[in-house]
C-alpha cells in the first residue's frame, strides 16, 4: 500500500462546489452570470461550508458550447468580466479559505482559436499539426469523410473545411476541432498554460474530456454497427486509449508534480476502475482523482425517449454495486471524487429524489453523499433542492446538444414526446439561473436572464431557506459541518467502508469504520420500507425527519428518510 493512503491532503478533506458561471449570479444586469457575481457570493459559500470551488469555463469563447469552445485560454470572456476580476476572485476566495480549480479544456479548441485559424490558412504552418486534419476519401467519385466515426453530438466526427480542402476531426460540436495530443509542440502549449494559471494562484484543474485525448491514428473505418446515416459510434477509437496515460505522466512530470495542486480528470463512463488507477493511483498515477459517470443516469432516463415519467425508477442496487466496484479497486490505492450531478447531467433531485418530497429527498441525498469514501462535490443549487426545468416550449432548450438531438429525431417522435424527454435529460436542467430569492428572475439578475429561470423559484430559493431552520439549505450546513469535524473526516478518509445488504432494492446502507464508526441508512423510495439494524447505535448524528421510528431492531423508513448514526462496530 502506498504511503499516500495515510496522508490527509487538503483536497481529501475539502467540500467541493461546482459553479456554472453564466447561471450563478449576474452582477452587472446583462442577464449573464459573471465572476463579480461569484465574488459577491463567496461569503454565502463559506457559510455553507464549501472550501473548494470548481468553476466551469469562463475563457474567451464564441459560446457554441457554453464556453467549452475556447478561443483564448488566457483571457476571460467579456461576458464574465476581465482578467482582473479573475485575479480578484482568487484573492478573495483564498482570504476566506476557499481554493479555486478551473475547468481546463484539453481535448479541443474553438474553430475561432488562432491556432486553428492558422492551421486552416497556412499549409506550411506547424499549427496544422496541432489538429487532426485529413484529406477527403472518394467513393465512386463522391467526396466522403476520412472514416465512418460518429461523435457525441449525434454527427460525424469530421467536418470539411473548404479553405484547406481537408476534413478536421471533432468528437463534439463541429465548431470545436479536436487537438492532436500526439504532437509534442501541442502538448507543450498546454503545459505552459497550466503553469500560467498555477502561477496565478489557481489550486488545480478539472481536466475536461480527459478520456478522449488519444486517438486511433490509423483512422480506419470502425466495424461496429452503423446507424441510419452509416456512422459508427465506436468510443474505442478516441477514448481511454493507451497513449493517454503516457501524455498524463508527462504532464505530471513537467507541471503537476511541481505544485501543491489537485487535478481531477473527467473520464466519462468508458473506463474501468482498474484502468483508472493508471491515471490516479497513488503509486504510479499522474493526477489526483478521476470523475466517472457510473453512478449517474441510474434511473433509466438516459435513453428513455419512449418511456413515461412514471416508468423511470432509481436502480438502487446498481448505484451501490457501481460505487462498490470503484471503492474496491481504489481503497488504499487511489482517491475518489463523489458527486450526484454536474453541468452535463439532470438535477439529482429529479433523478434520484422527488419534487413531491423535495425537502426529505434533498436532505437524504446529501447525507448519503457526504459520508462515503471520497471528496464530495455539490452542484450549485442542490443545496436548496433545485430540480429539472419546467419548460413548456421546445425553443427554450437552446443548447447545441439538444438542438442536434432534435434535428436527428424530429421526424421520429411527436413534439410532446421530445419535450418530455428533454425535460428530464437535457443539460439545460443543470444550467438554469441560481434561485437566490422569490424576487423577479429569482434574484439572479435585474433583467431577463439569457437562460430561462425555473418557474419554481417562488417556492425554492436561498433567501426563504435561510430563514427556515428546517430548510434544505440549513440541513446542508449542519451536515457539511459534521463531515468536516476532524474525527469524522478521519473515519471517512481512512476508515474501512462497506455496504450493508447491498442487494436491497430500496435502501442504501453503509458503514464507515474508524475512530468514530458511522452507519448510514437511506430510503431511496417515495414509500415506506423497513430495514433491520444489526449494529449497536451510540447516537444519531443526522436525521431528516422528526420522530425516530424503531421497533425491535428494525427501523421504519418513511419516504426518502435517512439516518446517520455513530455505532459500535
Amino acid at each position: 500500500m502506498d504511503k499516500q493512503h495515510t496522508v490527509m491532503t487538503w483536497w481529501k478533506k475539502a467540500i467541493g462546489y461546482i459553479i456554472y458561471p453564466s447561471a450563478f449570479k449576474d452582477s452587472n444586469g446583462d442577464g449573464i452570470g459573471d465572476l463579480q457575481g461569484i465574488i459577491s457570493k463567496l461569503d454565502y459559500l463559506k457559510d455553507l461550508g464549501v472550501d473548494l470551488l470548481w468553476i466551469c469555463p469562463f475563457f474567451k469563447s464564441p459560446m457554441d458550447d457554453n464556453g467549452y469552445d475556447v478561443s483564448d485560454y488566457q483571457k476571460v470572456d467579456p461576458r464574465f468580466g476581465d482578467n482582473d476580476d479573475f485575479d480578484l476572485l482568487i484573492k478573495e476566495a483564498h482570504v476566506r479559505g476557499i481554493r479555486i480549480i478551473i475547468d481546463f479544456v484539453l481535448n479541443h479548441t474553438s474553430d475561432e482559436h488562432p491556432w486553428f485559424i492558422e492551421a486552416k490558412n497556412n499549409p506550411n504552418s506547424p499549427k496544422r499539426e496541432y489538429y487532426l486534419m485529413l484529406p477527403p476519401k472518394y467513393v465512386d467519385g463522391n467526396m466522403m469523410p476520412p472514416n465512418n466515426w460518429k461523435g457525441f453530438f449525434s454527427t460525424s466526427t469530421w467536418s470539411y473545411d473548404e479553405q484547406s480542402n481537408l476534413y478536421y476531426m471533432h468528437i463534439f460540436s463541429k465548431k470545436m476541432p479536436d487537438v492532436n495530443w500526439s504532437n509534442p509542440d501541442l502538448r507543450n502549449e498546454y503545459y505552459a498554460l497550466a503553469r500560467y494559471y498555477l502561477d496565478k494562484g489557481v489550486d488545480g484543474f478539472r481536466l475536461d474530456a480527459l478520456a478522449h485525448l488519444a486517438r486511433d491514428l490509423s483512422f480506419s473505418d470502425s466495424r461496429v454497427a452503423l446507424d441510419e446515416n452509416g456512422l459508427a459510434f465506436d468510443m474505442n477509437r478516441y477514448s481511454n486509449r493507451p497513449e493517454l496515460f503516457d501524455y498524463m505522466r508527462e504532464f505530471k512530470d513537467r507541471v503537476f508534480a511541481h505544485y501543491d495542486c489537485v487535478t481531477i480528470g473527467e473520464v466519462g463512463g468508458g473506463i474501468s476502475p482498474e484502468q483508472s488507477l493508471k491515471l490516479s493511483g497513488y503509486e504510479n498515477g499522474s493526477i489526483s482523482m478521476v470523475f466517472n459517470f457510473d453512478t449517474a443516469w441510474e434511473n433509466g432516463a438516459y435513453d428513455s425517449v419512449t418511456k413515461k415519467d412514471e416508468e423511470l425508477v432509481t436502480n438502487v442496487v446498481k448505484l451501490k454495486t457501481n460505487f462498490d466496484r470503484w471503492y474496491q479497486a481504489c481503497d488504499g490505492k487511489a482517491w475518489m471524487p463523489l458527486y450526484w450531478d454536474n453541468h452535463d447531467h439532470p438535477r439529482v433531485l429529479s433523478q434520484y429524489g422527488s419534487v413531491k418530497y423535495r425537502k426529505e429527498s434533498a436532505k437524504m441525498l446529501i447525507t448519503t453523499l457526504l459520508f462515503m469514501y471520497g471528496t464530495p462535490f455539490i452542484y450549485y443549487g442542490d443545496e436548496i433542492g433545485m430540480s429539472n426545468v419546467d419548460y413548456t416550449d421546445i425553443d427554450d432548450f437552446n443548447d447545441v446538444s439538444a438542438r442536434n438531438y432534435l434535428a436527428e429525431n424530429k421526424d421520429k417522435y411527436d413534439l410532446a414526446t421530445l419535450l418530455r424527454f428533454l425535460r428530464r435529460t437535457s443539460r439545460l436542467n443543470a444550467r438554469t439561473p441560481m434561485q437566490w430569492s422569490n424576487e423577479k428572475y429569482a434574484g439572479f439578475s435585474t433583467v431577463t436572464p439569457s437562460q430561462k429561470v425555473n418557474g419554481n423559484y417562488l417556492e425554492v430559493n436561498v433567501e426563504d431557506q435561510q430563514k427556515d431552520e428546517d430548510s434544505i439549505l440549513n440541513y446542508y450546513k449542519k451536515a457539511i459541518a459534521l463531515r468536516k469535524q476532524e474525527d469524522i473526516a478521519k473515519s471517512v478518509i481512512f476508515g474501512k467502508f462497506s455496504f450493508v445488504d447491498i442487494a436491497n432494492n430500496d435502501v442504501i446502507c453503509y458503514v464507515h469504520e474508524g475512530s468514530r464508526p458511522l452507519l448510514l441508512i437511506a430510503n431511496f423510495r417515495d414509500h415506506e420500507t423497513r430495514f433491520p439494524i444489526k449494529f449497536k447505535i451510540k447516537r444519531t448524528l443526522l436525521h431528516n425527519y422528526g420522530e425516530e421510528l424503531f421497533e425491535k431492531g428494525v427501523v421504519a423508513l418513511r419516504p426518502f428518510e435517512c439516518y446517520l448514526f455513530e455505532v459500535d462496530c
